[in-house]
């Protein structure tokens, strides 16, 4: 079986329960990102904690390979490729960021009252791993083709977008 690259939401009924489960899905075979949201019994919906494997890296190899270029110039060359560098890697992590919050909004709606989700974007060999942190954590499991829960958010953004007042509009 090929790797199936999913959006894997946990649901929990208790807000508390997740916090143990989110320590172990950072070791799920796969994973690239993890994110809870909470809502409380008023309503009141709150993001707690994130992961995401690799956070960095873009920023430090491209900041690393543009010292690397800029030494054909000397130290001062090194120093402005290196910053330079670290700048359009950051620009490349900024935005998966925005998207990640996208897409949290996107899930918003999930959370039950007083209970809490877990979203983890992994690429799967066998759906078995997440299955069973579910099991063991007492959550219900949703699986979202990645490519499906793209254009999900893609399409609330552009929603959100054609609802935004245009310039001189309130």
């Amino acid at each position: 079986m090929s790797d199936q690259h999913n959006v894997v939401l946990l649901t929990f009924p208790d807000a508390g329960a997740w916090r143990p489960a989110f320590q172990e899905a950072q070791r799920l075979p796969g994973l690239r990102f993890a994110a809870t949201l909470e809502r409380g019994a008023d309503g009141v919906l709150e993001a707690k904690d994130t992961f995401g494997r690799g956070a960095g890296v873009a920023t430090v190899g491209s900041g690393l390979l543009g010292g690397l270029v800029g030494l054909l110039g000397g130290p001062v060359g090194a120093f402005l490729g290196f910053a330079a560098g670290a700048a359009l890697g950051n620009a490349a992590e900024e935005h998966y960021a925005s998207e990640a919050g996208a897409a949290l909004i996107v899930l918003s709606p999930r959370v039950p009252d007083g209970g809490a989700l877990l979203a983890l974007e992994v690429r799967e060999a066998s759906p078995a791993p997440a299955d069973e942190l579910a099991a063991r954590h007492g959550a219900t499991v949703e699986r979202i083709d990645e490519h499906t829960f793209t254009e999900q958010v893609r399409a609330a953004e552009r929603k959100a977008e054609e609802r935004k007042p245009q310039d001189g509009e309130t």
